[in-house]
């Protein structure tokens, strides 16, 4: 049941395709119960839930919407109140049959996709493709868009592969050909077993994640790949990829690993081959086993890189060879350093990760850069930047923002049975005590929420940066503990969604995100990037707000021995930026205004929908961060002028 639900999640981590378990109907009638029993919200299967599996099922099934014709479907994709009881009982009963019949229909597609494949293969290719027009894919109407469709796919992936050659081409078809028939056969099964099976798989798939957005099953191998985002370690040469269909995009290059290292690869470069290998069409999950390897050996990426503007503006094919390495996810886990002002410095800090291993932690090390700052130099102001910090431990997400407070309540757990907990600052010994900027963007979430928000509802700190940050208010456990009990149950595990967490001010990040202080637009301003785009988000939530904290949530006893102790020196609710707030603004606005290299940047910006890539992407300087500096510089003096008229 749930008593190995004890691993708790607040990072965003995919999921990729598997081969499925060896589970039968009562195995999925038992999980779902389990994962029901463990949610958030949901405690049943509900008429809402069995037309989310549907959908998600014909998507788990045919996630590139190239095999389903919509007549087709529309039973499904527009379920009868029929239609969704059958599903509701077919649940209770371990009746699957309704899924088995979708799992029919798209074999049947699969012999019209065949067909459609060896007719496009002697048609003109069109020369007017662009990869935004399947950004969000629908599936079509007709035979004869479903063609269409398909011939503008090809038309976009050859384009990749004609620069390799009229002999590469003919391979790269042979192998797009090759890749499609795998998947079909691995989604059809050899026998009527195994079909069944792979239903029942897929089936599991799309009613976990029917119930929110971060409820998962995953196959065995699937829960192995989640381990490598668990243990933050892996060989191969850290870099993030995306699948652009015409090749895998590098959207992030990791600090430390071998791609940044070598300074061979970009930001925008595109991958098409892999030792002679080309991943153009291929699987993500294939493409990048492909790169991963044995630490030391080499490894040979073929990329397309574009360079210049306007009429001077080209591709050009490289070849580069990397030795692989261990990459460790959290990057360089805390970058530090020192930007002089006046007769001291201001301390910056980048966190990438809330961390903690037998070594060190996230807080442990912040606490050691500021204090053996403090010997040496007169800090002025630190900057804390969360930017892209996706999360990790939620004690840890505690114990960063108690470096900045003094005792008090961080922030409030809610779980599944509605029990509220409160995590709580005890020992009220900060290492800095002074202005405190947290720099956030659209792609801050969990963890660095938690602390954006908590220090901003003491007024302890300004939130500076994008407009909001992801708004991921909720935390999960994994049936895998992978410290203590890392075997993987050859059925699958679950991840699921228990409860919301709340700051002091007893409001969630959950979809609003953590709103700045003041707005220093970067990369990602302007992106759909944030949990109100995922599928199936949780609704928002409050609570009471928690200054006052009466340690109603601690058993009479310890309340009786932890109350007079704790509630001395409690961290009060402050005002110090309030007086500086308006001015600090326009002051920022006026710079950013009369900036003409932030105003191309932000020009650059609304005309085209960048993916998620870093700061400096137009080679330029990190704008948002050059300017989170000017208004702590701003602040930095005000304060002082102040101090001086007093």
């Amino acid at each position: 049941m749930l008593k190995r639900l004890s691993f708790i999640f607040l990072l965003i981590i995919g999921i990729i395709e598997a081969k499925p378990p060896q589970i039968g109907p009562k195995d999925v009638k038992t999980k779902i119960e389990e994962i029901l029993k463990a949610h958030a919200s949901f405690k049943q299967m509900t008429p809402e839930i069995i037309e989310r599996t549907l959908q998600n099922f014909l998507e788990e099934l045919d996630p590139t919407k190239t095999y389903f014709l919509t007549p087709e479907i529309e039973s499904w994709t527009n379920p009868s109140q029929t239609t969704i009881q059958r599903g509701l009982s077919g649940f209770q009963n371990t009746d699957f049959s309704l899924f088995q019949e979708i799992h029919t229909t798209y074999l049947s597609s699969i012999e019209r996709r065949a067909a459609l494949e060896r007719k496009i293969d002697n048609e003109k290719l069109p020369t007017d493709v662009k990869s935004e027009e399947f950004r969000e894919p629908i599936w079509a109407g007709s035979v004869k868009e479903l063609e269409t469709k398909l011939l503008r796919i090809r038309s976009l992936q050859l384009e990749a592969a004609d620069r390799l050659g009229d002999e590469s081409k003919e391979k790269f078809i042979q192998r797009l050909t090759k890749r499609r028939l795998n998947r079909e056969a691995e989604m059809s099964g050899a026998t009527p077993e195994e079909r069944f099976k792979i239903t029942l798989s897929s089936v599991l798939k799309a009613a976990s994640s029917a119930l929110d957005s971060h409820t998962n099953y995953f196959t065995p191998s699937e829960a192995n790949q989640f381990m490598i985002q668990v243990q933050q370690r892996l060989f191969g040469i850290g870099a993030q990829l995306k699948d652009n269909l015409d090749g895998l995009s590098v959207v992030r290059i990791l600090e430390n690993s071998p791609a940044s290292m070598s300074n061979k690869i970009k930001i925008n470069d595109k991958i098409i081959g892999v030792n002679d290998e080309l991943v153009v069409g291929m699987d993500i999950t294939e493409a990048v086993d492909l790169i991963r390897g044995e630490k030391g050996t080499p490894v040979r990426l073929k990329l397309l890189r574009e360079s210049g503007e306007g009429e001077d503006k080209r591709t050009d094919m490289l070849e580069v060879e990397l030795i692989r390495g261990e990459v460790v996810l959290e990057e360089s886990r805390l970058e530090s350093n020192f930007e002089p002002y006046g007769d001291g410095v201001i301390a910056y800090l980048r966190l990438f990760s809330f961390y903690q291993d037998q070594k060190s932690s996230s807080s442990g090390d912040i606490r050691k850069a500021l204090e053996l700052a403090k010997k040496d130099q007169k800090i002025k102001g630190v900057l804390l930047d969360l930017r892209g910090n996706a999360g990790g431990l939620l004690t840890q997400a505690v114990s960063v923002a108690g470096l900045f407070i003094n005792k008090g309540i961080v922030c409030s757990i809610k779980d599944n049975t509605g029990k509220v907990q409160h995590l709580r600052e005890l020992e009220g010994k900060p290492v800095w005590t002074g202005p405190l900027f947290i720099l956030t963007n659209r792609a801050s979430a969990s963890a660095a929420e938690i602390v954006a928000q908590s220090l901003q509802d003491y007024g302890r700190a300004l939130v500076v940066g994008d407009q909001r940050t992801y708004g991921k208010g909720s935390f999960q456990t994994f049936t895998l503990d992978p410290i203590h009990n890392p075997k993987i149950n050859p059925q699958g595990e679950y991840k699921v969604t228990r409860g919301r967490y709340y700051t002091v001010s007893g409001k969630s990040p959950q979809l609003k995100g953590v709103q700045a202080d003041i707005v220093v637009p970067g990369i990602l301003s302007n992106l759909d990037v944030g949990e109100q785009y995922a599928k199936f988000p949780l609704d928002y939530d409050e609570i009471e707000p928690h200054f006052e904290d009466d340690l109603s949530d601690v058993s009479p006893f310890h309340r009786l021995q932890l109350g007079p102790m704790y509630k001395y020196n409690l961290q009060t609710k402050l005002a110090t930026y309030e007086p500086y707030f308006d001015i600090l603004h326009k002051n920022s606005q006026l710079r950013i205004d009369n900036n003409k290299n932030y105003q191309n940047f932000l020009t650059e910006l609304n005309k085209k929908n960048f993916d998620a890539g870093p700061i400096d992407f137009f080679g330029q300087s990190d704008l948002q961060l050059v300017e989170s500096f000017n208004v702590m510089k701003d602040l930095i003096f005000l304060i002082n002028a102040e101090t001086r008229e007093n």
